[in-house]
């Protein structure tokens, strides 16, 4: 009879912890009485106009781009690249803060440039902004799929008399339709999961009423709200999984050779988006920062930050280890992995509130970190699962046989054998939990300790505060460690994902 791996029994804990959350919000919620009401109805009208106006947003400025960085020649090919993707950096409740307060009567860029802007706000306000912030999935899905296709099959159509545009819509597009659809869906579930953004531009979505119903200790209304959004989540998470990837046979990539004010006037049509979405917000912390220096913005928020991300990237990395081991190790071990993937498809206001209920059940728990740090790792464990399990795959499973045969213990062949050779993956993977971490706002709101206050909270207090001005160092180092994630996506498991590199 075949022995269980002895990774299963640790993978089989930490899959049922990750679906712990939703046992309590169920709990919670038996306590309303009302599945529906008017205000619930209005909540979820708000959160699908959000979402169908982001997808069409993302599309329309994410697959032109994808096309303007796939196949037009151009000089400083991958700086343009990665400008243009440079948005997927920063965390769209940064933007929609600096937005909100840089445009409008009075805002920042009547006070300086004298030039009266719109303000930005409600549905259409948010819609913007989040179409800024989510457009890059869509853009490196589509050109991810653009790179896959053969380009002389458009030549060919070319050579028989259809115009470029034609050969472009009738040709390739049918084919990269559900690259488009998987980006457009990863937009819409982050508008879905996104807090920072409806709350800043005052938009009543699920994630912005259920963290007002947790201040006003309606916690079972919160529950019910959130087991709403998570029907939302899940069955965008269902259509998401039934999107197969292109499967076309590789071929001659296309390229492109316009005539130089052809490919200028294509770069200058794409910079608004580069302007509103990275120029401007990082203009704006700079000019707060000029006039108003520091100010007395205490350092130990960063340290904070950095402490609480430490503790849950190492938790996360070795939790991952026996789930990933158990991944490839048969089937019930790969459907135990999938189901930790649960916390990563759980907003984090959602999180929050059932862990509230945790905490409120267990006293010892409540408003410490251990809780946030639970917290943190049951949403951000898939990430360090990932990274763990795919290094561990491509290691050659011999050299753990040739190990055993030398007389090596399970436990010594892993420390000589496994542990190094899986390292870079296990370091990888704490360092996108910690990055993550550092972003995360609404579950810290929610479960951090008195007086623990990060660079995440601490911007939050300050926009409630309207001591905007204050908000720019850490605005700033958010900005800057979340450049250092993309950097991480793009050039290690992300970056082959998407195909970044030039073909």
């Amino acid at each position: 009879m075949r022995s269980i791996p002895k990774s299963y029994p640790f993978a089989f804990l930490i899959a049922f912890l990750a679906v712990l959350p939703l046992s309590v919000l169920f709990t919670l919620a038996q306590d309303t009485s009302a599945l529906f009401d008017t205000h619930n109805l209005r909540v979820l009208g708000n959160t699908m106009a959000l979402v169908a106006l982001t997808i069409i947003g993302a599309v329309v400025l994410g697959v032109p781009l994808a096309l303007l960085t796939t196949y037009v020649k151009m000089p400083f090919q991958r700086f343009w690249l990665v400008l243009l993707a440079a948005p997927l950096a920063m965390p769209s409740y940064i933007g929609a803060f600096t937005l909100y307060f840089a445009m409008g009567p009075g805002g920042e860029i009547e006070s300086l440039l004298g030039i009266p802007t719109p303000s930005i706000g409600g549905l259409w306000g948010t819609a913007v902004v989040m179409s800024l912030y989510t457009y890059p999935f869509v853009m490196l899905t589509t050109r991810a799929s653009l790179l896959s296709l053969d380009g002389s099959l458009v030549n060919a159509a070319r050579t028989l008399g259809m115009s470029l545009p034609a050969a472009l819509f009738n040709v390739v597009m049918p084919r990269i339709l559900r690259a488009v659809a998987a980006g457009a869906l990863l937009a819409a579930l982050y508008a879905l999961s996104d807090f920072g953004t409806p709350a800043i531009l005052r938009l009543d979505t699920f994630t912005r009423v259920i963290f007002v119903e947790y201040n006003a200790f309606g916690l079972s209304q919160a529950a019910m709200l959130s087991i709403q959004l998570l029907v939302i989540v899940g069955f965008v998470l269902f259509v998401e999984s039934t999107i197969k990837g292109n499967t076309e046979r590789p071929g001659r990539q296309l390229w492109l050779w316009p005539k130089p004010w052809q490919r200028n006037l294509m770069l200058i049509a794409s910079m608004p988006v580069v302007l509103m979405a990275i120029v401007l917000p990082l203009a704006i912390f700079l000019v707060w920062l000029v006039r108003e220096g520091a100010g007395d913005f205490d350092f130990s928020y960063a340290l904070n930050s950095a402490y609480a991300s430490l503790l849950a990237a190492l938790a996360a990395v070795i939790l991952a280890v026996p789930v990933a081991h158990a991944a490839i190790s048969g089937r019930a071990g790969r459907l135990m992995e999938r189901i930790t993937y649960f916390g990563f498809g759980v907003p984090g206001i959602v999180m929050g509130t059932a862990l509230v209920y945790v905490g409120l059940k267990l006293p010892f728990l409540y408003q410490t970190l251990g809780l946030l740090v639970i917290a943190y790792v049951l949403r951000f464990l898939p990430l360090a699962v990932g990274s763990v399990r795919t290094t561990a795959e491509r290691l050659d499973p011999s050299l753990v046989k040739a190990a055993r045969l030398l007389g090596a213990s399970p436990r010594e062949a892993f420390r000589r054998i496994t542990l190094p050779l899986t390292y870079r993956g296990m370091v990888a993977g704490a360092a996108l939990v910690f990055l993550e971490v550092m972003r995360e706002l609404p579950a810290t709101l929610m479960l951090g300790p008195t007086g623990f206050e990060t660079l995440a909270t601490y911007m939050w207090r300050v926009y409630e505060a309207g001591y905007f001005g204050m908000a720019a160092i850490p605005g700033l180092l958010l900005v800057f460690l979340s450049g250092i994630g993309l950097t991480i996506m793009l050039t290690g498991e992300g970056g082959n994902k998407f195909k970044l590199h030039e073909e």
